[in-house]
Protein backbone atom coordinates (compact mmCIF):
# COMPACT_ATOMS: atom_id res chain seq x y z
CA UNK A 1 0.00 0.00 0.00
CA UNK A 2 1.26 3.05 -0.95
CA UNK A 3 0.17 6.70 -0.11
CA UNK A 4 -1.20 9.03 -3.54
CA UNK A 5 0.97 12.18 -4.81
CA UNK A 6 -1.40 12.90 -7.28
CA UNK A 7 -4.79 15.10 -7.22
CA UNK A 8 -7.23 14.98 -4.32
CA UNK A 9 -10.71 14.37 -5.12
CA UNK A 10 -13.87 13.86 -2.88
CA UNK A 11 -16.06 11.28 -3.31
CA UNK A 12 -19.67 12.05 -3.28
CA UNK A 13 -22.49 10.83 -1.72
CA UNK A 14 -25.44 10.62 -4.32
CA UNK A 15 -27.79 10.87 -1.63
CA UNK A 16 -27.27 14.21 -0.14
CA UNK A 17 -24.40 15.49 -2.00
CA UNK A 18 -22.43 14.97 1.21
CA UNK A 19 -18.36 14.32 1.00
CA UNK A 20 -17.90 10.53 1.92
CA UNK A 21 -14.49 11.07 1.48
CA UNK A 22 -11.63 13.05 0.01
CA UNK A 23 -9.51 10.58 -1.51
CA UNK A 24 -5.37 11.32 -3.18
CA UNK A 25 -4.88 9.96 -6.49
CA UNK A 26 -1.92 8.42 -7.84
CA UNK A 27 -0.07 10.47 -9.99
CA UNK A 28 1.29 9.65 -13.65
CA UNK A 29 4.52 8.26 -12.04
CA UNK A 30 2.98 6.19 -9.92
CA UNK A 31 0.73 4.55 -12.42
CA UNK A 32 3.74 3.88 -14.43
CA UNK A 33 5.09 2.06 -11.66
CA UNK A 34 1.82 0.22 -11.03
CA UNK A 35 2.62 -1.03 -14.18
CA UNK A 36 5.95 -1.93 -14.02
CA UNK A 37 5.19 -3.79 -10.77
CA UNK A 38 2.48 -5.79 -12.29
CA UNK A 39 4.99 -6.37 -15.65
CA UNK A 40 7.64 -8.05 -13.50
CA UNK A 41 5.08 -10.19 -11.29
CA UNK A 42 4.42 -11.96 -13.96
CA UNK A 43 8.00 -11.64 -16.29
CA UNK A 44 10.13 -12.43 -13.31
CA UNK A 45 7.77 -14.18 -10.85
CA UNK A 46 6.78 -17.60 -10.84
CA UNK A 47 3.44 -16.54 -10.51
CA UNK A 48 1.90 -17.82 -13.65
CA UNK A 49 4.27 -21.19 -13.63
CA UNK A 50 2.90 -21.97 -9.91
CA UNK A 51 1.02 -25.08 -9.65
CA UNK A 52 -2.92 -23.86 -10.41
CA UNK A 53 -3.72 -25.19 -6.63
CA UNK A 54 -1.48 -23.00 -5.33
CA UNK A 55 -2.61 -20.10 -7.24
CA UNK A 56 -6.63 -20.99 -6.14
CA UNK A 57 -5.69 -21.45 -2.59
CA UNK A 58 -4.23 -17.80 -2.54
CA UNK A 59 -7.13 -16.44 -4.13
CA UNK A 60 -9.74 -18.04 -1.24
CA UNK A 61 -7.55 -16.16 1.13
CA UNK A 62 -8.17 -13.09 -1.08
CA UNK A 63 -12.38 -13.89 -1.17
CA UNK A 64 -12.49 -14.59 2.53
CA UNK A 65 -10.15 -11.56 3.25
CA UNK A 66 -13.10 -9.69 1.74
CA UNK A 67 -15.73 -11.77 2.41
CA UNK A 68 -14.31 -10.36 6.28
CA UNK A 69 -15.23 -6.51 4.69
CA UNK A 70 -18.90 -7.80 3.60
CA UNK A 71 -20.41 -5.13 6.14
CA UNK A 72 -17.99 -2.04 4.66
CA UNK A 73 -19.24 -3.36 1.06
CA UNK A 74 -22.28 -2.73 2.57
CA UNK A 75 -21.98 0.39 3.95
CA UNK A 76 -19.89 1.33 0.64
CA UNK A 77 -22.46 0.80 -1.64
CA UNK A 78 -24.99 2.85 0.26
CA UNK A 79 -22.57 5.63 0.38
CA UNK A 80 -20.58 5.91 -2.52
CA UNK A 81 -22.80 4.29 -4.97
CA UNK A 82 -25.74 5.49 -3.11
CA UNK A 83 -27.69 1.97 -3.30
CA UNK A 84 -30.76 1.62 -0.84
CA UNK A 85 -29.59 -0.57 1.98
CA UNK A 86 -33.13 -2.46 1.69
CA UNK A 87 -32.78 -3.00 -1.92
CA UNK A 88 -32.65 -6.41 -3.16
CA UNK A 89 -29.66 -5.15 -5.35
CA UNK A 90 -27.71 -4.96 -2.30
CA UNK A 91 -27.00 -8.59 -2.64
CA UNK A 92 -25.44 -7.97 -6.02
CA UNK A 93 -23.13 -5.44 -4.59
CA UNK A 94 -21.47 -7.41 -2.08
CA UNK A 95 -22.98 -11.25 -1.10
CA UNK A 96 -23.26 -12.39 -4.90
CA UNK A 97 -20.11 -11.36 -5.94
CA UNK A 98 -18.18 -12.69 -3.20
CA UNK A 99 -19.89 -16.26 -3.40
CA UNK A 100 -18.85 -16.33 -7.07
CA UNK A 101 -15.28 -15.12 -6.03
CA UNK A 102 -15.52 -18.83 -4.57
CA UNK A 103 -17.83 -20.55 -7.02
CA UNK A 104 -15.14 -19.35 -9.94
CA UNK A 105 -11.96 -20.86 -7.76
CA UNK A 106 -14.61 -24.74 -8.16
CA UNK A 107 -14.63 -23.73 -11.58
CA UNK A 108 -11.44 -22.85 -13.00
CA UNK A 109 -10.03 -26.27 -11.27
CA UNK A 110 -12.46 -28.18 -13.34
CA UNK A 111 -11.10 -26.60 -16.66
CA UNK A 112 -8.21 -28.44 -18.24
CA UNK A 113 -5.05 -26.93 -18.21
CA UNK A 114 -4.21 -28.89 -21.66
CA UNK A 115 -6.11 -30.35 -24.21
CA UNK A 116 -5.68 -33.26 -26.47
CA UNK A 117 -5.70 -31.38 -29.96
CA UNK A 118 -6.80 -34.11 -32.61
CA UNK A 119 -4.96 -34.81 -35.92
CA UNK A 120 -5.66 -37.33 -38.66
CA UNK A 121 -4.23 -40.38 -38.48
CA UNK A 122 -2.21 -39.78 -41.36
CA UNK A 123 -0.67 -36.27 -39.92
CA UNK A 124 0.33 -38.52 -36.48
CA UNK A 125 3.01 -39.33 -38.23
CA UNK A 126 5.85 -36.66 -38.88
CA UNK A 127 8.60 -36.36 -41.56
CA UNK A 128 11.30 -38.24 -40.15
CA UNK A 129 8.74 -41.02 -39.51
CA UNK A 130 8.38 -40.41 -35.70
CA UNK A 131 5.17 -39.85 -33.84
CA UNK A 132 3.05 -36.80 -33.34
CA UNK A 133 0.98 -35.40 -30.56
CA UNK A 134 -0.41 -31.95 -31.12
CA UNK A 135 -1.42 -29.81 -27.58
CA UNK A 136 -3.60 -27.26 -26.47
CA UNK A 137 -2.14 -25.34 -23.51
CA UNK A 138 -4.12 -22.33 -21.76
CA UNK A 139 -1.86 -19.79 -21.06
CA UNK A 140 -2.42 -15.89 -19.38
CA UNK A 141 -1.84 -13.21 -21.27
CA UNK A 142 0.26 -11.63 -19.11
CA UNK A 143 -0.61 -8.26 -17.36
CA UNK A 144 -4.23 -7.12 -17.25
CA UNK A 145 -5.97 -4.22 -16.77
CA UNK A 146 -9.94 -4.32 -15.32
CA UNK A 147 -11.58 -0.96 -15.67
CA UNK A 148 -14.78 -1.64 -13.32
CA UNK A 149 -17.87 0.30 -13.38
CA UNK A 150 -19.66 2.11 -10.76
CA UNK A 151 -23.07 1.25 -10.50
CA UNK A 152 -21.78 -2.21 -9.15
CA UNK A 153 -18.26 -1.51 -8.13
CA UNK A 154 -17.14 -4.72 -6.62
CA UNK A 155 -19.28 -7.07 -8.40
CA UNK A 156 -17.93 -5.84 -11.46
CA UNK A 157 -14.18 -5.46 -9.97
CA UNK A 158 -14.35 -9.21 -9.20
CA UNK A 159 -15.60 -9.85 -12.66
CA UNK A 160 -12.10 -9.32 -13.69
CA UNK A 161 -9.77 -9.81 -10.86
CA UNK A 162 -10.62 -13.46 -10.04
CA UNK A 163 -10.75 -14.85 -13.09
CA UNK A 164 -7.29 -12.76 -14.64
CA UNK A 165 -5.63 -14.31 -10.89
CA UNK A 166 -6.79 -17.61 -11.01
CA UNK A 167 -5.42 -17.84 -14.49
CA UNK A 168 -2.07 -16.70 -13.44
CA UNK A 169 -2.12 -13.12 -15.12
CA UNK A 170 -1.19 -9.78 -12.96
CA UNK A 171 -3.80 -6.94 -12.65
CA UNK A 172 -4.25 -3.70 -12.37
CA UNK A 173 -7.50 -2.69 -11.18
CA UNK A 174 -8.85 1.06 -11.51
CA UNK A 175 -11.99 1.87 -10.18
CA UNK A 176 -14.16 4.35 -11.72
CA UNK A 177 -13.81 8.06 -9.79
CA UNK A 178 -17.26 8.06 -8.55
CA UNK A 179 -16.53 4.54 -6.85
CA UNK A 180 -13.12 4.58 -5.64
CA UNK A 181 -13.58 3.52 -1.78
CA UNK A 182 -14.43 -0.11 -2.58
CA UNK A 183 -11.55 -0.73 -4.52
CA UNK A 184 -9.10 0.42 -2.11
CA UNK A 185 -10.87 -2.11 0.65
CA UNK A 186 -10.13 -4.74 -1.70
CA UNK A 187 -6.24 -3.66 -1.80
CA UNK A 188 -6.31 -3.83 1.84
CA UNK A 189 -7.95 -7.71 1.93
CA UNK A 190 -5.19 -8.76 -0.79
CA UNK A 191 -2.24 -7.49 1.46
CA UNK A 192 -4.04 -9.68 4.51
CA UNK A 193 -4.64 -12.39 1.70
CA UNK A 194 -0.58 -12.26 0.80
CA UNK A 195 -1.08 -11.99 -2.47
CA UNK A 196 2.25 -11.96 -3.90
CA UNK A 197 3.81 -8.30 -4.70
CA UNK A 198 3.11 -6.75 -7.70
CA UNK A 199 0.54 -9.19 -8.60
CA UNK A 200 -2.70 -6.66 -7.57
CA UNK A 201 -2.52 -3.57 -7.89
CA UNK A 202 -4.88 -0.37 -7.14
CA UNK A 203 -4.58 2.77 -9.28
CA UNK A 204 -6.88 5.14 -7.85
CA UNK A 205 -7.28 8.92 -9.54
CA UNK A 206 -9.83 11.73 -10.46
CA UNK A 207 -9.07 11.86 -14.15
CA UNK A 208 -8.32 9.62 -16.85
CA UNK A 209 -4.42 9.88 -16.88
CA UNK A 210 -3.94 6.94 -15.66
CA UNK A 211 -6.82 4.97 -17.55
CA UNK A 212 -5.13 6.12 -20.53
CA UNK A 213 -1.97 4.70 -19.73
CA UNK A 214 -4.10 1.38 -19.06
CA UNK A 215 -5.17 0.88 -22.02
CA UNK A 216 -2.38 1.88 -24.49
CA UNK A 217 0.99 1.07 -22.17
CA UNK A 218 2.75 -1.53 -24.45
CA UNK A 219 2.85 -3.40 -21.17
CA UNK A 220 -0.17 -4.31 -20.86
CA UNK A 221 -1.26 -7.21 -22.54
CA UNK A 222 -5.27 -7.19 -21.76
CA UNK A 223 -8.24 -4.56 -20.85
CA UNK A 224 -11.04 -5.88 -19.27
CA UNK A 225 -13.40 -2.96 -18.99
CA UNK A 226 -17.36 -2.61 -17.72
CA UNK A 227 -19.01 0.89 -18.60
CA UNK A 228 -20.60 2.93 -21.71
CA UNK A 229 -20.54 1.95 -25.40
CA UNK A 230 -19.19 5.08 -26.08
CA UNK A 231 -16.10 4.89 -23.43
CA UNK A 232 -15.25 1.48 -24.50
CA UNK A 233 -15.20 2.48 -28.24
CA UNK A 234 -12.28 4.44 -27.22
CA UNK A 235 -10.88 1.94 -25.01
CA UNK A 236 -10.88 -0.05 -28.18
CA UNK A 237 -9.20 2.92 -30.17
CA UNK A 238 -6.54 3.00 -27.63
CA UNK A 239 -5.73 -0.96 -27.20
CA UNK A 240 -5.84 -1.04 -31.07
CA UNK A 241 -2.46 0.02 -31.52
CA UNK A 242 -0.57 -2.77 -29.73
CA UNK A 243 -3.43 -5.59 -30.69
CA UNK A 244 -4.24 -5.49 -26.73
CA UNK A 245 -7.16 -8.29 -26.09
CA UNK A 246 -10.20 -7.22 -24.81
CA UNK A 247 -13.21 -7.63 -22.81
CA UNK A 248 -16.23 -5.14 -23.18
CA UNK A 249 -19.26 -5.42 -20.91
CA UNK A 250 -20.82 -2.22 -22.46
CA UNK A 251 -24.91 -0.74 -22.17
CA UNK A 252 -27.63 -1.98 -23.37
CA UNK A 253 -31.27 -1.66 -24.00
CA UNK A 254 -32.88 -4.84 -23.29
CA UNK A 255 -36.27 -5.56 -24.60
CA UNK A 256 -38.91 -7.66 -22.43
CA UNK A 257 -42.11 -9.22 -24.21
CA UNK A 258 -44.88 -10.07 -22.59
CA UNK A 259 -47.19 -12.80 -24.22
CA UNK A 260 -50.71 -11.89 -24.11
CA UNK A 261 -51.46 -14.70 -22.11
CA UNK A 262 -49.08 -12.55 -19.56
CA UNK A 263 -49.76 -8.78 -20.04
CA UNK A 264 -51.17 -8.45 -16.68
CA UNK A 265 -47.50 -8.90 -15.36
CA UNK A 266 -45.96 -6.09 -17.36
CA UNK A 267 -46.94 -3.45 -14.73
CA UNK A 268 -44.75 -5.29 -11.73
CA UNK A 269 -41.80 -5.40 -14.11
CA UNK A 270 -42.16 -1.72 -14.63
CA UNK A 271 -41.79 -0.85 -10.91
CA UNK A 272 -39.08 -3.56 -10.72
CA UNK A 273 -37.15 -2.04 -14.11
CA UNK A 274 -37.27 1.60 -12.63
CA UNK A 275 -36.30 0.53 -8.73
CA UNK A 276 -33.73 -1.57 -9.27
CA UNK A 277 -30.81 0.61 -8.20
CA UNK A 278 -32.27 3.48 -9.80
CA UNK A 279 -32.62 1.74 -13.39
CA UNK A 280 -28.70 2.25 -13.23
CA UNK A 281 -28.42 -1.90 -14.57
CA UNK A 282 -26.85 -2.14 -18.27
CA UNK A 283 -29.03 -5.52 -18.53
CA UNK A 284 -31.99 -4.72 -16.82
CA UNK A 285 -35.43 -4.46 -19.39
CA UNK A 286 -36.33 -1.04 -20.05
CA UNK A 287 -38.66 -1.40 -23.05
CA UNK A 288 -41.40 -3.46 -22.15
CA UNK A 289 -43.18 -4.61 -25.45
CA UNK A 290 -46.91 -5.59 -24.57
CA UNK A 291 -49.93 -6.38 -26.93
CA UNK A 292 -51.32 -3.31 -28.04
CA UNK A 293 -55.09 -4.00 -26.94
CA UNK A 294 -53.74 -4.25 -23.08
CA UNK A 295 -51.49 -1.35 -23.20
CA UNK A 296 -53.89 1.17 -21.68
CA UNK A 297 -54.24 -1.58 -18.73
CA UNK A 298 -50.65 -2.09 -18.29
CA UNK A 299 -49.86 1.77 -18.05
CA UNK A 300 -52.55 2.40 -15.81
CA UNK A 301 -51.86 -0.49 -13.36
CA UNK A 302 -48.28 0.51 -13.39
CA UNK A 303 -48.53 4.15 -13.28
CA UNK A 304 -50.23 3.29 -9.47
CA UNK A 305 -47.56 0.97 -8.79
CA UNK A 306 -44.65 3.94 -9.53
CA UNK A 307 -46.62 7.01 -7.69
CA UNK A 308 -46.65 4.78 -4.73
CA UNK A 309 -42.76 3.75 -4.54
CA UNK A 310 -41.11 5.25 -1.56
CA UNK A 311 -37.53 7.76 -2.90
CA UNK A 312 -35.41 8.83 -0.40
CA UNK A 313 -31.80 8.37 0.83
CA UNK A 314 -30.13 5.31 0.28
CA UNK A 315 -29.59 4.59 4.18
CA UNK A 316 -33.30 4.94 5.02
CA UNK A 317 -34.32 1.30 4.87
CA UNK A 318 -37.86 2.96 3.68
CA UNK A 319 -36.58 3.85 0.30
CA UNK A 320 -37.77 1.82 -2.17
CA UNK A 321 -35.64 4.05 -4.95
CA UNK A 322 -32.47 5.62 -4.09
CA UNK A 323 -30.77 8.80 -5.85
CA UNK A 324 -28.94 7.98 -9.35
CA UNK A 325 -25.11 8.49 -9.12
CA UNK A 326 -24.44 12.20 -9.72
CA UNK A 327 -25.99 15.71 -10.85
CA UNK A 328 -24.88 14.36 -15.13
CA UNK A 329 -27.17 11.40 -14.51
CA UNK A 330 -30.26 13.50 -13.56
CA UNK A 331 -29.88 15.39 -16.51
CA UNK A 332 -29.77 13.09 -18.70
CA UNK A 333 -32.60 11.27 -17.17
CA UNK A 334 -34.11 14.49 -18.46
CA UNK A 335 -32.71 15.30 -21.69
CA UNK A 336 -34.46 12.09 -22.60
CA UNK A 337 -37.61 12.35 -21.77
CA UNK A 338 -37.58 15.11 -23.43
CA UNK A 339 -36.78 14.05 -26.46
CA UNK A 340 -39.36 11.46 -25.76
CA UNK A 341 -41.88 13.62 -25.72
CA UNK A 342 -40.58 15.72 -28.55
CA UNK A 343 -40.88 12.36 -30.59
CA UNK A 344 -44.32 11.71 -29.88
CA UNK A 345 -44.32 9.78 -26.45
CA UNK A 346 -46.02 10.60 -23.55
CA UNK A 347 -44.90 10.71 -19.60
CA UNK A 348 -47.45 9.11 -17.76
CA UNK A 349 -46.28 9.34 -14.63
CA UNK A 350 -42.37 11.09 -13.29
CA UNK A 351 -40.53 12.63 -15.52
CA UNK A 352 -38.63 14.86 -13.47
CA UNK A 353 -37.19 15.38 -9.89
CA UNK A 354 -38.78 15.08 -6.70
CA UNK A 355 -39.61 18.00 -5.18
CA UNK A 356 -39.41 17.03 -1.68
CA UNK A 357 -35.88 16.14 -1.66
CA UNK A 358 -33.95 19.00 -2.32
CA UNK A 359 -30.75 17.58 -1.96
CA UNK A 360 -29.11 14.62 -3.46
CA UNK A 361 -29.37 13.43 -6.99
CA UNK A 362 -32.90 12.31 -7.28
CA UNK A 363 -35.16 11.75 -10.30
CA UNK A 364 -38.63 10.38 -9.74
CA UNK A 365 -39.27 7.01 -10.98
CA UNK A 366 -40.94 7.24 -15.08
CA UNK A 367 -43.22 6.01 -16.76
CA UNK A 368 -43.28 6.78 -20.69
CA UNK A 369 -45.97 5.57 -23.75
CA UNK A 370 -44.17 5.30 -26.82
CA UNK A 371 -45.57 5.02 -29.90
CA UNK A 372 -42.93 3.44 -31.61
CA UNK A 373 -39.80 1.68 -31.30
CA UNK A 374 -37.68 4.29 -33.13
CA UNK A 375 -38.32 6.65 -30.21
CA UNK A 376 -34.93 7.92 -28.67
CA UNK A 377 -35.59 6.72 -25.77
CA UNK A 378 -36.50 3.64 -26.84
CA UNK A 379 -32.82 3.41 -28.70
CA UNK A 380 -30.79 4.97 -26.02
CA UNK A 381 -29.22 3.78 -23.00
CA UNK A 382 -30.74 6.38 -20.29
CA UNK A 383 -29.07 4.77 -17.37
CA UNK A 384 -31.61 5.95 -14.99
CA UNK A 385 -35.29 4.81 -13.19
CA UNK A 386 -36.98 5.31 -16.73
CA UNK A 387 -39.18 2.56 -18.58
CA UNK A 388 -41.29 2.58 -21.89
CA UNK A 389 -43.98 0.52 -22.83
CA UNK A 390 -44.40 0.08 -26.68
CA UNK A 391 -47.96 -1.81 -27.95
CA UNK A 392 -47.33 -4.56 -30.77
CA UNK A 393 -49.97 -5.95 -33.09
CA UNK A 394 -48.59 -9.66 -33.17
CA UNK A 395 -45.64 -11.55 -32.01
CA UNK A 396 -43.46 -11.25 -35.30
CA UNK A 397 -43.77 -7.40 -34.74
CA UNK A 398 -42.80 -7.31 -30.93
CA UNK A 399 -39.77 -9.39 -31.69
CA UNK A 400 -38.60 -7.11 -35.00
CA UNK A 401 -39.01 -4.34 -32.80
CA UNK A 402 -37.02 -5.83 -29.87
CA UNK A 403 -34.86 -6.79 -32.45
CA UNK A 404 -34.65 -3.33 -33.96
CA UNK A 405 -31.61 -1.62 -31.52
CA UNK A 406 -27.93 -1.20 -31.45
CA UNK A 407 -27.34 -3.35 -28.63
CA UNK A 408 -28.07 -6.85 -27.58
CA UNK A 409 -26.98 -7.53 -23.95
CA UNK A 410 -30.40 -8.95 -22.70
CA UNK A 411 -33.71 -10.22 -22.86
CA UNK A 412 -36.77 -11.22 -21.83
CA UNK A 413 -40.00 -13.44 -22.30
CA UNK A 414 -42.87 -13.51 -20.14
CA UNK A 415 -45.43 -16.20 -20.93
CA UNK A 416 -47.49 -18.75 -19.58
CA UNK A 417 -48.00 -20.63 -22.65
CA UNK A 418 -43.71 -22.27 -22.52
CA UNK A 419 -43.54 -23.68 -25.85
CA UNK A 420 -44.33 -20.31 -27.27
CA UNK A 421 -42.31 -18.13 -24.93
CA UNK A 422 -39.53 -20.57 -25.74
CA UNK A 423 -39.87 -20.02 -29.93
CA UNK A 424 -40.36 -16.24 -29.23
CA UNK A 425 -36.97 -15.95 -27.18
CA UNK A 426 -35.20 -18.10 -29.74
CA UNK A 427 -35.63 -14.93 -32.19
CA UNK A 428 -34.55 -12.29 -30.30
CA UNK A 429 -30.54 -11.38 -31.28
CA UNK A 430 -29.01 -10.99 -27.80
CA UNK A 431 -26.19 -12.22 -25.61
CA UNK A 432 -28.78 -13.61 -22.74
CA UNK A 433 -32.21 -14.17 -23.40
CA UNK A 434 -34.36 -15.05 -20.44
CA UNK A 435 -37.44 -17.09 -20.93
CA UNK A 436 -39.85 -17.13 -17.65
CA UNK A 437 -36.10 -16.86 -15.37
CA UNK A 438 -33.15 -15.37 -14.74
CA UNK A 439 -29.94 -16.72 -14.07
CA UNK A 440 -27.10 -15.37 -12.13
CA UNK A 441 -24.57 -17.23 -11.46
CA UNK A 442 -20.66 -17.67 -11.63
CA UNK A 443 -21.27 -20.50 -13.92
CA UNK A 444 -23.10 -18.89 -16.07
CA UNK A 445 -21.61 -16.02 -18.56
CA UNK A 446 -23.28 -12.63 -19.80
CA UNK A 447 -21.80 -10.96 -22.70
CA UNK A 448 -23.14 -8.13 -25.43
CA UNK A 449 -24.07 -8.47 -29.03
CA UNK A 450 -23.74 -5.56 -31.06
CA UNK A 451 -22.49 -2.51 -29.27
CA UNK A 452 -23.19 -3.82 -26.50
CA UNK A 453 -19.51 -5.36 -26.17
CA UNK A 454 -16.75 -8.12 -26.66
CA UNK A 455 -16.04 -11.18 -24.89
CA UNK A 456 -18.02 -12.36 -22.28
CA UNK A 457 -17.57 -12.50 -18.50
CA UNK A 458 -18.48 -15.03 -15.83
CA UNK A 459 -18.63 -19.11 -16.39
CA UNK A 460 -16.37 -20.75 -18.54
CA UNK A 461 -15.71 -18.65 -20.88
CA UNK A 462 -15.31 -15.73 -18.65
CA UNK A 463 -12.14 -17.21 -17.21
CA UNK A 464 -11.11 -19.30 -20.85
CA UNK A 465 -11.18 -14.75 -21.91
CA UNK A 466 -8.42 -14.36 -19.63
CA UNK A 467 -6.43 -17.14 -21.13
CA UNK A 468 -5.03 -17.77 -24.80
CA UNK A 469 -4.09 -20.98 -27.02
CA UNK A 470 -0.48 -21.89 -27.17
CA UNK A 471 0.05 -24.98 -29.48
CA UNK A 472 2.23 -27.82 -28.45
CA UNK A 473 3.71 -30.12 -31.08
CA UNK A 474 5.46 -33.10 -29.74
CA UNK A 475 7.85 -35.50 -31.40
Amino acid sequence: MVAGEGAIFAVENPSDESVVANVQGLSPTQVAAAIAAARRAFDSSDWSVLPRAHRVAMVRRFAAALERRSDRFRELAMLEAGCPVSSGVMAAQVATPIRHAFDACDLYLQLPEIEENPLPLHERIGMMGTPVQSIRRWIPHGVCTAIAAYNVPLFTALWKVVPALLTGNAVILRPNPLTPISAMVMAEAAVEAELPPGVFNVVVEAGLEGALALTTDPAIDMVSFTGSCAVGASVAAQAAPTLKRLVLELGGKSAQIFLPDSADKAAFHCKIVTTSHGGQGCALGTRIFVPEEAKSDVLAQAKALLEAVRIGPASDPASELGPVINAAAVARCERFVAEAVAHGGTVVTGGKRPAHLPSGHYFEPTLLDLPDNANPAAQEEIFGPVVAVIGYRDLDHAIAMANDSRFGLSGYVHGLDKRKSLEVGLRIRSGAVNVNAGVTSAYASSGGLGMSGLGRERGVEGIRGFQQISMLNLG
